[in-house]
Formats: structure tokens, C-alpha cells, sequence
């Protein structure tokens, strides 16, 4: 019996007199696994910083991946594009956070150039190396486009009926679906534009120089030269610019035609403006002086006092001096010669192609250079006085002055 219970007690003992008796080693750390760590290689003094996490970029009830290019398809409101070949839209959505470029042309079914730079830049830029978003919309105005001619088919201007109206005229309708499908959704925006009715313009900006971030936008396009330009009612930058977007007017040559002297040199102006928004880091543009920007504030059209033909003796981007002979009108029937002289000095900024023309017809688009704190200055005074303002490329057609389109509501 007494053996019985020592057993019984041993049993029952407690785990601390057993460790007493029979101690137990500490754990052992486990065996490394693979090559040790190469020497002097110092752990991080701080956590690494974590990457921004780049989300798919939504439009048109669609979702661009980072680092993808997407085109979609966008159809005025209302049915109004039936029939229609949808505007196309190009979205390149970066691998990496940054603005949202818009870069809009075919406002005006027949201004060419501007949908071919426009569509180059939407093409040739590489998303995975792209920091932001950039949309492209090189056709908005399919129903012109379609027919080679500048307005809709209600003979209205879309280019003056921004924002819109969800109730108004078709160009109301179509300019208020565009504007809250696409435009809300930049932080900047370029919109394309050629001279009207036969006229030629050298490559442009237009911007509201009172504005302090329009006039930082428009440090961006390398040495294009800078017009300002109030503009008139309804036009897409200046709906733009209203909601809080900087915006400004690219013009490029003539309409009708694709004219690559003026679309290479636009391309490569966008190219220094998306490097300049840090959206591309590109050797082209990289290092080296900054660009001066030739900026305009006085500008007029020279207009004919004949009729006849009309013949240029200046060309796009010429300096012209008070009193020089700018051109001349023939008149065929009585073989009457007419002169057009500058009157004042200045460059060359558009001009109308060779044509028939009735007096009063806007022949020469002459600016004046300033500096860009003059050209702020007289911008805002001119704001005070809208009799000051310069004008924009007329709407008359060289054969029927009278005869522009009413374009109240």
C-alpha cells in the first residue's frame, strides 16, 4: 500500500516540483531558412511611404483603368444623334495621379486641324508613363463634321450656346448634354479652333488674361503667341471658365483644310503644356531656359473698302509697319485696283484667303506685342469698357454680311 500511494502522489505532483527535478530548456528560435542577408545592408530607419492608390477614372458611365487607353462614345441628349455616328472620346488614364487635361475640337464640323492635333496627341501618349488623365473629344460637332460644314443642322453655332439648356434649341440641348457629360469633369481644357469662312489664322492662343489661372495656363504652350480675348457669349471657354476651369481657345490655320505646317507645330505645343502640368516627363521639353510667351493685347481686323478680288501681299506671322501695303482688291469689271494698308505696326495674326470680298469685309488681323503685365493691366481696363475689347474672328461670310444666323433663343 505504501508503494501504491507514492505512485499516486507522483501522479499527482505539481508542474513546478517536476521541473524541479527534471528542468526543461527554453524554446529555441526557428532555423533560418535560405541565404543569410547580404552585409551592411541597414533596415529602413521609417516605414516605407505608401504608394497613392490610383483608382479607375469614370466618364460616360464607364471605368478606365490606371494605365489603360479607352475610347468611348458619346451621343447628344434627347435622341438629337440619331442616325448620327457617335462623338468619339479618347481617354488615356494614368498610372499615376495627376490633373485631368480635356482637349476638345469639332466644335465646328469643318475646322480640320484642330481634330487632327486634337486625335495625334490622344494616340501617341503612353499611359503607363502618363502622371493624370488626359480626354480627348476630336469631334464633337458629328452632324457638321459629317457634311464638311460648321454648324448644326438648325443652322446654329454650338460655339454659342454653352452651358446650355436641357429645354432650349438643339444647340442648347446638344451643348448642355456635352458640357455636364464631359466638360465637368476637367481641371483644364483646350479647345480647338481654325478661322471661319475662308480665313487663315497662325497658331493661337485666345484666353482671358484677367483671370489669374487662365493667364498661368497659358504659360504652358511654349512660344505659341497668346491674343487676349474677352470672348463673346456661349463659347465653350467661357462656360468653362465660369464653373471654375481654366480654358482657352487654340486656333490653328483655316478650315476645310489639314494643314500640317500649323497642326505639327499645336501638337508640339501640347506636348510642352502636358509637360509643364507634370503630366509627362519628356527629354524634349526637359531643362533649358524657360520660354517667353509672345503676348498680344491690342489687335483689329483691317477690312476692305471694295469689292472684287482680293489679293494678300503679307503672310501669317509677318511684321508689318504703319502704312505698309498689306493686299489690294481688283475690281474685275472695271479693273479699278484698291490698296489695304496697316494702320498701325504690328504681326500678322490671320487673314483672309485669296476670294471675292464686298467692302466692309475683315481682310487682316493685325496684333500689336505687349508684355504680359501690360497686357493684364489693359485687359482689366478693357474689362471696364466692352467697347475696348478685341474682337474676335468675324462671323460674316465675304458675300453676305447681313447674312449671319440669328442666334437668340
Amino acid at each position: 500500500m505504501s508503494r501504491l500511494a507514492l505512485m499516486i502522489g507522483l501522479a499527482f505532483a505539481s508542474p513546478a516540483a517536476l521541473a524541479q527535478d527534471f528542468p526543461v530548456d527554453p524554446p529555441r528560435a526557428p532555423t533560418p531558412v535560405g541565404p543569410p542577408p547580404p552585409p551592411l545592408l541597414a533596415a529602413p530607419a521609417t516605414e516605407a511611404a505608401t504608394a497613392e492608390l490610383i483608382t479607375p477614372f469614370q466618364l460616360l458611365d464607364r471605368f478606365v483603368l490606371p494605365g489603360t487607353r479607352q475610347r468611348l462614345q458619346w451621343r447628344p441628349p434627347d435622341g438629337l444623334g440619331r442616325g448620327e455616328v457617335p462623338s468619339p472620346i479618347t481617354v488615356v488614364h494614368g498610372a499615376r495621379p495627376g490633373p485631368v487635361l480635356c482637349l476638345i475640337a469639332g466644335i465646328h464640323g469643318d475646322e480640320l486641324n484642330g481634330i487632327e492635333v486634337a486625335r495625334r496627341i490622344g494616340q501617341e501618349v503612353d499611359p503607363t508613363r502618363l502622371e493624370g488623365t488626359l480626354i480627348v473629344a476630336p469631334i464633337v460637332n458629328v452632324f457638321g463634321f459629317t457634311r464638311n460644314n460648321r454648324f448644326l443642322p438648325d443652322r446654329r453655332d454650338l460655339n454659342r450656346h454653352f452651358p446650355g439648356s436641357r429645354t432650349g434649341s438643339i444647340a442648347s440641348r446638344m451643348a448642355y448634354g456635352f458640357f455636364n457629360d464631359v466638360v465637368r469633369r476637367c481641371d483644364a481644357l483646350v479647345d480647338f479652333h481654325t478661322g471661319s469662312f475662308q480665313r487663315t489664322n497662325l497658331p493661337q492662343i485666345r484666353a482671358d488674361l484677367t483671370h489669374p489661372d487662365v493667364l498661368e495656363f497659358t504659360r504652358g504652350f511654349g512660344n505659341t503667341l497668346v491674343l487676349h480675348s474677352p470672348g463673346a457669349r456661349g463659347m465653350l471657354r467661357l462656360a468653362a471658365v465660369a464653373t471654375g476651369i481654366p480654358a482657352v481657345t487654340f486656333e490653328v490655320g483655316a478650315p476645310q483644310f489639314l494643314e500640317e505646317q500649323h497642326i505639327a507645330p499645336a501638337a508640339d505645343a501640347i506636348r510642352a503644356l502636358m509637360h509643364r502640368m507634370a503630366m509627362l516627363d519628356s527629354e524634349a521639353h526637359a531643362g533649358g531656359e524657360p520660354v517667353t510667351t509672345p503676348i498680344y493685347q491690342d489687335s483689329s481686323w483691317v477690312r476692305t473698302n471694295a469689292a472684287g478680288f482680293l489679293f494678300a501681299e503679307v503672310e501669317l506671322g509677318d511684321q508689318v509697319k504703319l502704312g505698309q501695303r498689306l493686299g489690294h482688291v481688283i475690281d474685275p469689271v472695271s479693273n479699278r485696283r484698291t490698296e489695304i494698308v496697316a494702320p498701325f505696326p504690328g504681326q500678322v495674326l490671320g487673314k483672309a484667303l485669296n476670294q471675292q470680298v464686298l467692302p466692309g469685309y475683315a481682310a487682316f488681323h493685325i496684333g500689336k506685342l505687349t508684355s504680359e503685365q501690360q497686357a493684364v493691366l489693359e485687359a482689366a481696363a478693357a474689362r471696364a469698357d466692352a467697347s475696348e475689347a478685341v474682337d474676335e474672328d468675324p462671323e460674316e461670310r465675304p458675300d453676305d454680311e447681313a447674312g449671319r444666323e440669328d442666334e437668340r433663343e
